[in-house]
């Protein structure tokens, strides 16, 4: 089997000014397509990502604030899953629970590299 990484993109939390109760229900839709990927031995691990960060870039690398995406998108976190091939891997990102507040899922392989 492969490694591929989900990497989420949509509104923040903040963003979508859930109350407390469509907060929770909106992790329990998370925590059960998790517990579903984990159940079949596909979940190998991810996590959210905090809002603020930084990005450096250029030849004379120049460190900025960021990152900052179009609008109110941001990359939100990542799950890193165990699928035969790319078509499993996408099938199995049908799943995601953020499909309803306009979120994206983003399925790459994972290139498995060796050091010399």
């Amino acid at each position: 089997m492969k490694d591929f990484m989900f990497i989420f993109r949509g509104p923040s939390p903040e963003d979508l000014n859930y109350t407390p109760e469509q907060y929770q229900a909106a992790m329990q839709k998370w925590f059960g397509w998790i517990g579903e990927l984990s159940a079949k031995g596909r979940y190998v691990g991810g996590d959210p990502l905090v809002r603020e960060g930084k990005t450096i870039q250029g030849k004379k690398p120049v460190v900025t604030d960021g990152p900052f995406a179009e609008g109110k998108e941001l990359l939100g976190g990542y799950i890193i899953i165990k699928a035969e091939s790319l078509q499993e891997a996408t099938e199995m990102a049908f799943g995601f629970p953020d499909f309803e507040v306009e979120g994206s899922v983003e399925v790459r392989e994972i290139m498995k590299m060796t050091m010399p």
